[in-house]
């Protein structure tokens, strides 16, 4: 490790170079980076919703559309905006009305379809102007078009970013020891963060959610792994000079890191075994990104200790951090009482925990804001209720068996109306699937008997139906919408003649059903738009898609009928958390475990952990349930899978320093200052992650967003509560069971062993006439058995017994004997000086004890005390 970390600290311009290239290429990668916006997206391909919507895409065409209101507004102006908005040449159809679907209390909706598919820009710029028709009135939008939302999210996340930004350097400031070192801090999570952020584009697409948090997430998760490295090269730099500090704190730093950061890495990788799509997908996002800090902590942040370190010797300060010795006092005199009543209240959190209300959409969420979008859809829901549409898709071929279909659910009390070929009407009280003969059809459109004759001839020509060419067509009947587009196409071809009237006639009604079929009739399936009297979520609403399953299966046996939209997808979505919920829980608990074994060489040790941990997660998800307040289901997810990997590291902290202690003190002494040790460090990464969570829970306006955001900060609030009042007093006490279940193994350790004249440096442990640990600088005679932790051990060959005669050269002397030259003090960082006998220091060669004889007998003379 020390040979790395020489490498990376002496060719640390080299590192600032890769890293600027690499800042440069990800601000412009950046752009690459695609954003999917939609949750149904994520859904498992073995859904319902996935199907439905996969088919639909390759079947169907979906055209542009929107809900629009204009409030304050009389009903005969609304009706003349009307006429103008179905004039124009974009739209195809208007629907308005003066029933209270669309007219009320001196509001008019007016829900319109235009002629461009939903994904086309031209639709866009279609609906901005009829918004520019109501401009005199107060208006709200509520349409699918577009990316609206991911633009609102993404301006709302900037703000948030800004915010935690602030956070952040306000955190540092206080915790910080050196104003120098916070823009280390700042620069090295920086150029991970762009870094991280401009490499999305190798996933090709990444979810709005995503996109939103993981950098927040990233700098709340990650930070700590900086502040770490720091706080090693200050511990360092007080006997050290700079470059020396840099490389063995970075040495130090590097295997500690790792092993904290294995434990987030840990709980994030449950996510990648959900079935919801989304899951993955931040769990592979926050990966890569922590990947990046370490590589940023590891590889940038010593040169810029190198950099700024003359500056944060000049700029110490006093610790705003105050000792919490009082908290170690209370642990312990508690010891024997909150133990107990913790696992009383985690039994009950579970209890509590398990009926915590997730919902699967948005329709029933709080935030604690709201967009534009959102408050379109408000108001236009409050006005005139709220439509829960879905998509029913059934084998297509059959108009009588649809039809037969539709009547059977219109009659039921759950649905509002059906949209479908088979019940749209569009003349003299027709529909498009009606069958009509050929006199119906010359009645209906005006035109000459004979001349419809020979066109519903043409048609079983056409159609191959030669028996009724043979018998005459008189009683062949064909459906109104198959003829109208056989007229079309007849009379574009030349071979039918109408009058303008007819013609215009004509192409108007054309228009409206070639739309209407291309979204309601493919090739091989018919769609038909189910609206429903039901809220979009809730078990009613689940029962009755399982009954429309039932109803239709009886008119199609044996064949492929699928059902898509809000209610749906929010059905799929329960099915997959029940699944996803029991996986995260048990892979993030075994992912962690397995780190903390090989950390602790423990059973019981991880165990306690897990449980305190665990137990806040319970607490955190119980509050919901208390608090009658829905959660997203999402949300739960992400938090469950963070919380378990990223404030375990509290545990940790304190668990491990609480080890080592004990040994050396009391136990009471032991856990007072080990709190005072580990609360810089808790506060530090805790205050981060807990505001950065509470940020993006009052800001953002997406329920999902805010759902993470939320947890995330009471999770962490409850984690580190229970890792000062409660952790301290279970280690205590389950003292005798983390040592009973211990399973190290006492590996011989590969001692150094010479004798004679030895010159030593470096950092000492071992036997040398006695027990001695330190660090050395100069000779010795005898025998030494020791284990260097850093440093060199050379035989000298024995020294001549008088030091009076044969008496070194002064070069050899200051050198090579003693290792105290100028350049290597000059090295090392410290004073050019030596210590005799006392311990005291003096300085020159006068100090040194080159009289051999003198250490002779005194080393006899410590072997006669020690025996």
């Amino acid at each position: 490790m020390i040979k790395v970390a020489t490498f990376v600290v002496d060719r640390r311009n080299l590192f600032f170079l890769l890293f600027v290239m690499a800042i440069v290429f990800s601000v412009i990668s950046s752009g690459w980076v695609g954003v999917e916006n939609s949750l149904a997206a994520y859904l498992p391909e073995t859904t319902e919703t996935k199907q439905g919507m996969n088919l639909m895409e390759e079947e169907f065409k979906t055209y542009g559309s929107a809900k629009v209101m204009a409030t304050n507004i009389n009903y005969i102006d609304a009706l003349a905006i009307s006429e103008k908005i179905k004039s124009r040449p974009d739209v195809s159809m208007v629907q308005f009305d003066e029933t209270e679907k669309h007219y009320n209390n001196f509001s008019a909706l007016y829900n319109v379809t235009l002629k461009y598919q939903a994904d086309d820009d031209r639709a866009l710029a279609s609906l901005d102007e009829i918004k520019e028709l109501l401009s005199d009135y107060d208006i709200f939008v509520s349409t699918t078009m577009g990316d609206q939302q991911a633009d609102i999210i993404n301006e709302e996340m900037k703000t948030v970013s800004v915010v935690v930004a602030v956070i952040v350097l306000s955190v540092l400031i206080i915790t910080s020891q050196t104003w120098a070192e916070i823009p280390v801090l700042l620069l090295t999570f920086g150029a991970s963060a762009l870094i991280a952020s401009g490499t999305n584009f190798i996933f090709g697409t990444i979810s709005f959610v995503s996109n939103s948090v993981t950098i927040v997430l990233q700098l709340a998760l990650s930070i700590d792994y900086a502040v770490i490295f720091c706080n090693r090269y200050k511990e360092e730099h007080g006997t050290l000079s700079v470059r020396e500090a840099d490389i063995m704190a970075l040495s130090k730093a590097i295997p500690e890191i790792s092993a904290s950061s294995l434990t987030t890495i840990g709980g994030l990788i449950a996510m990648m075994f959900m079935q919801y799509g989304i899951g993955p997908d931040m769990a592979i996002c926050l990966v890569k990104a922590i990947l990046f800090s370490l590589l940023s902590v590891f590889t940038l942040m010593p040169g810029l200790l190198m950099l700024f370190g003359p500056l944060m010797d000049k700029t110490w300060h006093r610790s705003f951090i105050p000792k919490i010795s009082f908290v170690g006092r209370f642990d312990y005199l508690t010891r024997f009482i909150v133990p107990p009543a913790f696992v009383a209240l985690v039994v009950a959190a579970y209890i509590v925990s398990s009926k915590c209300p997730y919902v699967y959409g948005y329709s029933t969420l709080p935030t604690p804001v709201r967009n534009d979008i959102q408050i379109a859809n408000d108001m236009i829901n409050e006005t005139f209720g709220k439509e829960n549409m879905g998509a029913l898709v059934v084998p297509a071929g059959s108009y009588d068996t649809e039809g037969r279909l539709i009547k059977e659910l219109e009659a039921r009390e759950e649905v509002d109306h059906i949209t479908a070929l088979a019940n749209t009407e569009v003349m003299d009280g027709y529909t498009l699937t009606d069958r009509l003969t050929a006199r119906q059809f010359s009645e209906l459109l005006g035109i000459d008997y004979e001349a419809v004759g020979l066109l519903y001839t043409a048609y079983a020509i056409n159609d191959e139906n030669y028996a009724k060419v043979i018998n005459g067509t008189s009683s062949y009947s064909i459906p109104l919408i198959d003829m109208m587009m056989f007229l079309y196409d007849e009379v574009q071809e030349g071979y039918v003649t109408l009058n303008d009237d007819l013609n215009e006639k004509l192409d108007e009604a054309y228009d409206m059903i070639l739309i209407a079929k291309e979204q309601l009739q493919g090739e091989k399936y018919s769609r038909m738009l189910v609206y429903l009297n039901l809220p979009e979520e809730g078990e009613k609403t689940f029962a009755f898609i399982d009954e429309i399953h039932e109803i239709a299966e009886r008119y199609y046996e044996d064949a492929t009928i699928l059902m898509a939209g809000e209610a749906n997808s929010q059905y799929d979505l329960m099915k997959t958390f029940l699944r996803d919920n029991s996986v995260v829980n048990w892979v993030s608990i075994i992912a962690v475990l397995a780190v903390l074994l090989f950390t602790f060489m423990s059973v019981g040790m991880p165990v306690l952990l897990i449980i305190v941990i665990q137990g806040a997660i319970w607490m955190n998800f119980s509050y919901p349930t208390l608090m009658h307040q829905n959660i997203f289901f999402m949300s739960y997810l992400i938090v469950e899978s963070i919380q378990m990997g990223a404030n375990i590291d509290y545990a940790i902290v304190i668990s491990g320093r609480f080890l080592e202690l004990k040994e050396t003190m009391s136990k009471r002494d032991a856990i007072i200052e080990t709190l005072n040790f580990a609360f810089p460090t808790i506060v530090t990464s805790g205050s981060m992650l807990a505001l950065a969570g509470f940020t993006i829970g009052r800001l953002s306006s997406d329920g999902s967003i805010c759902g993470i955001g939320q947890c995330l900060c009471r999770g962490t609030v409850l984690s580190i509560f229970l890792v000062m009042f409660v952790l301290p007093q279970i280690l205590l006490l389950g003292e005798k069971i983390i040592d009973a279940s211990s399973f190290k193994v006492s590996m011989p350790i590969r001692l150094n062993h010479e004798s004679g004249l030895i010159r030593l440096d470096g950092v000492v442990q071992g036997n040398i006439s006695g027990h001695f640990v330190g660090e050395m600088h100069g000779i010795l005679r005898g025998d030494a058995n020791v284990l260097l932790a850093a440093g060199r051990m050379i035989n000298q060959g024995e020294l001549p017994p008088d030091p009076g005669k044969d008496r070194p050269d002064e070069d050899e002397t200051d050198e090579e004997l003693t290792g105290k030259g100028d350049d290597t003090r000059e090295a090392s960082g410290e004073p050019a000086m030596n210590h005799d006998d006392t311990g005291e220091a003096a300085e020159g060669p006068a100090g040194e004890q080159d009289d051999t004889e003198k250490i002779h007998e005194e080393r006899e003379d410590a072997d006669d005390e020690r025996s």
